[in-house]
């Protein structure tokens, strides 16, 4: 078998990862392969690959990649058993085969080899890390556990089961919609509830300790149901910071919620009468079983449905979240809808799940099955690559471990397992496609189609061999939506389940494969390339690379553009995004982590006439990430100065800036020491410059290590008196120390009267660098603060050139935008203008400012880091 060798980011994250780790540091010898901590940061710690080339008792001397030499000591490395992928599929497939009848083991650690072999088939980073490896790490990525109990008791249980799972690696969903709403009576306490929404507060605070604790960081989806009488607070709980930080957020909508919206009518928020008599045993957040026992149901409130409709959407246009479920339409099209209702998803979105369900991942790699003599899908390869991947991860299940008795009963009962794909792109560009075009959603109906067929046929083999899942009842199971469908292309399939019953009761799973795909080289998910170009940081700064396959066809066609059909996610329309999403969704009997990316000037109501898209197409779920969307208002005063704004409007100019930071500024006249005398106020107010209601200035555009800057520089008497900046998304941590340098920037411009104070700031944050630099020569922008030096002095020239301008009548606003073109137009050559990554936020793993919003999943374009996997 032909050697391929892992390097760059692909060999760190395949080590870091993935590989099989020598706990025991103290066994590092020299020649050894290690990651070696160069960063010893606690929150940022960086690590790099290196070769151990001198060792005294603890010290050692680490060789990178690069050349580097770096002194450390054994402690400080990750020494791990496995140095290449192969030994890693030696170890998996062996994993795998054990649980074969002794006479097949030999025979099935040769197929599941070789299906491993070269990344034809890649598991997901549980089963990698984990089988055989470890009998504590669990094998699955995908849990739900039940919505909690409506009783404190009952929260700190799932509490604690949330945090047994996260733990050991997996990602953990969690529907609210079981307790009770805000202000609801607890007539146990003779008190209120604080409601469902502050209780997922605590569920979104203990993922954010988990997180910080280990490598493997705590992932969480939390859930709630259009009927709830808190699903507006829930919607909206993001725009209040602080509040739910560590979850992604989905509202599970209905049939029933969507005629609504169409027909403009009337919803009813409701809950369940808590004084029932059986209701603490009773109820676990199904209204639906609630009902069917007789039980009443208690109208909170009645609203329209397209105002929580409108809310949703505009929610989700502003911050892309909350992410929307049909879920009724997600039941009726599940194959265990006779027997194990699904109520949430895992954190990604890709995998609904009953309670206490669970899954595992691996995702067949689509750019290995192009037959490039045929310029066709090798079709015939393919198929038994399926054939084997669905027995590979039927595996799973008996050989990882259970923490839980209730994940090992339900999976034993339905036995789900997700096989995905990744490279997809890369397969389409390979055949001339163009990914959202009318002839893409053909080839993607025909391929999934076919992928669907085969694993559904391998299952039904293996149940003749073994056995169905527990619940398998032919006729409920071809019943559901999904097989109804199946029928209608594929009426064999039909058939063989009839025949041979089946293993699994779903098999196909869509996930985002962010640090699979990335380790692997090759486009992620379903997902089209993000960009062709990135940018990579080095000791050197960041330098332009392009993706592989857009590489070759540049060097085999010097001097030309590429093709139309080498495409990027912001190439496409969100419509094209969500018809390829639907394509695929009729083939996927679990769900799909797809996002559909829109422009930054993507409007409300066309984010409203997508969902709507989505629903009408048949997609289970949807998620929009508009291309720098944040929460950005013009600076405006109180109502009472309107007319004396409009007044001045003639001579002056209002400068944008966010409704915060205007607030916040606005305040700083009273920020002063919490004790003082009358004598020591009198000081400090004499001190200290009171902002005007309008000021004159003008904004400078900068393009930083960070994505675009627009920094406003305001005066104040005749001299800068205040900084705005504005970068990244709002919520962001970008965005919050840029916030903070404007505000501290500010407060020193106006206090005092001591020197040149626009000088001395220029002079020390000047040169400041961060974790990379854009541009070169006098262009060269080293961080954010290093851009603020620079626009200050800029626009000190400028009020320089004013003052000795007597006879220039050229207005301050034609001025400022004569600026920024300049700014501009100086930062564009050799810089991050033409990078295609925006929106850009701190990798929590790096520390760079590199990651992205992509396929619904926070990643790092330097590391691999991945929030989903």
């Amino acid at each position: 078998m032909e050697t391929k060798k892992l390097e760059g980011l692909s060999e760190k994250i395949f080590l870091d990862r993935y590989a099989w780790k020598n706990a025991d540091t103290n066994e590092t010898k020299i020649g050894d392969v290690v990651l070696v901590l160069t960063k010893d940061d606690p929150k940022f710690p960086a690590k790099d690959v290196g070769e151990v080339v001198k060792r005294e008792g603890k010290q050692v001397t680490v060789k990178l990649r690069n050349g580097d030499l770096v002194e450390s000591n054994v402690d400080k490395l990750t020494l791990t058993i496995e140095k290449t992928p192969q030994q890693m599929w030696d170890r998996l497939a062996a994993a795998m085969a054990s649980v074969e009848a002794p006479d097949k083991q030999q025979e099935w650690t040769e197929k599941f080899r070789w299906v491993l072999d070269d990344w034809k088939l890649v598991p997901g980073g549980r089963i990698a890390a984990g089988a055989g490896a470890s009998e504590e790490l669990t094998l699955f990525n995908c849990y739900v556990i039940p919505s909690p109990h409506d009783s404190r008791g009952g929260i700190i249980e799932t509490l604690s089961e949330m945090t047994e799972i996260m733990a050991r690696g997996g990602g953990v969903g969690i529907n609210l919609s079981s307790l009770r709403p805000r202000r609801a009576i607890v007539r146990g306490v003779n008190g209120s509830s604080s409601g469902a929404v502050s209780w997922g507060g605590l569920f979104s605070y203990t993922t954010g300790l988990i997180e910080q604790g280990g490598s493997r960081r705590g992932a969480l989806m939390l859930m709630m149901n259009d009927w709830h009488p808190d699903v507006l607070d829930f919607i909206t709980v993001k725009q209040t910071m602080g509040q739910v930080t560590n979850a992604n957020l989905s509202v599970c909508v209905s049939n029933a919620f969507m005629k609504a919206v169409k027909e403009d009518l009337d919803w009813e928020l409701v809950f369940p009468d808590t004084s029932d008599a059986e209701y603490n045993e009773l109820w676990d957040g199904d209204l639906d079983k609630w009902k069917k026992l007789g039980k009443d149901v208690i109208p909170y409130r009645t609203v329209r449905a397209r105002e929580i409709w409108h809310t949703i959407i505009e929610s989700a246009w502003k911050s892309a979240e909350p992410g929307v479920v049909f879920m009724e339409y997600y039941n009726q099209m599940s194959n265990s809808w006779y027997f194990n209702p699904i109520i949430c998803t895992n954190p990604c979105g890709e995998q609904g799940l009953p309670a206490w369900g669970v899954c595992n991942l691996s995702a067949i790699n689509l750019s290995k099955f192009y037959d490039e003599e045929k310029h066709d899908v090798a079709w015939d390869e393919l198929s038994r690559v399926v054939r084997y991947s669905t027995r590979f991860l039927d595996n799973v299940i008996d050989k990882t471990p259970y923490h839980f008795p209730e994940n090992e009963a339900n999976q034993k009962k339905e036995r789900r397992v997700g096989l995905g794909t990744m490279g997809l792109a890369e397969l389409m560009i390979r055949l001339e496609i163009r990914y959202g075009s009318p002839e893409s959603l053909t080839f993607l109906d025909k391929l999934y189609g076919f992928m669907a067929r085969e694993a559904y046929l391998a299952s039904t083999e293996i149940a003749a061999e073994k056995g169905s899942f527990e619940a398998f009842e032919a006729e409920p199971f071809l019943q559901s939506g999904f097989m109804k469908n199946m029928h209608e292309v594929y009426p064999e399939v039909t058939e063989a389940v009839r025949k041979r019953g089946m293993r699994n009761v779903t098999v196909i799973t869509q996930a985002p494969t962010g640090s699979t795909g990335t380790m692997v080289g090759t486009s992620t998910g379903i997902e089209p390339y993000f960009a062709f170009e990135f940018f990579r940081q080095s000791r050197l700064g960041f330098d332009k690379q392009l993706v592989p396959i857009a590489q070759d066809w540049k060097d085999a066609h010097p001097g030309e553009d590429l093709p139309a059909w080498f495409v990027t996610a912001m190439d496409l329309s969100a419509k094209d995004h969500i018809r390829a999403q639907a394509a695929i969704q009729r083939w996927v009997d679990s769900s799909i982590s797809k996002t559909a990316n829109c422009p930054a000037d993507f409007t409300v109501e066309e984010t409203a006439e997508l969902y709507e898209l989505a629903f009408e197409l048949g997609c289970k779920g949807v998620t929009i990430y508009r291309d720098g969307s944040r929460d950005v208002q013009v600076l405006s005063t109180a109502k009472d100065d309107k007319k004396d704004e409009a007044a001045a409007a003639a001579e002056t100019v209002e400068t944008p800036a966010t409704a915060g930071e205007a607030a916040a500024l606005d305040t700083l006249d009273k920020a002063l020491p919490v004790s003082v005398t009358p004598a020591q106020q009198k000081v400090f107010d004499k001190q200290y410059k009171s902002r005007p209601k309008v000021l004159r200035g003008a904004t400078y555009k900068f393009n930083t290590p960070f994505g675009m800057a627009y920094i406003t520089v305001n005066d104040i008497d005749g001299t800068p008196g205040e900084i705005f900046l504005n970068v990244g998304k709002a919520g962001s941590d970008v965005f919050a120390m840029a916030e903070a340098l404007g505000r501290v920037c500010s407060l020193f411009l106006r206090y005092g009267d001591h020197g040149n104070k626009v000088q001395l700031l220029v002079k020390h944050l000047k040169g400041i660098g961060g974790s990379g630099a854009v541009g070169f020569g006098p262009n060269r922008v080293e961080s954010i603060a290093d851009a603020v030096a620079k626009a200050l002095e800029m626009h000190a020239n400028l009020l320089a050139e004013e003052e000795q301008s007597a006879t220039s009548e050229l207005p301050i606003a034609a001025t400022s935008q004569a600026s920024a073109a300049a700014a501009d137009q100086g930062h564009s050559h050799g810089s991050l203008g033409s990078q295609p990554y925006t929106s850009l936020d701190l990798c929590p793993s790096c520390g760079s400012a590199s990651l992205l919003n992509v396929e619904g999943c926070k990643t790092c374009a330097n590391c691999g880091y991945s929030k989903c996997s």
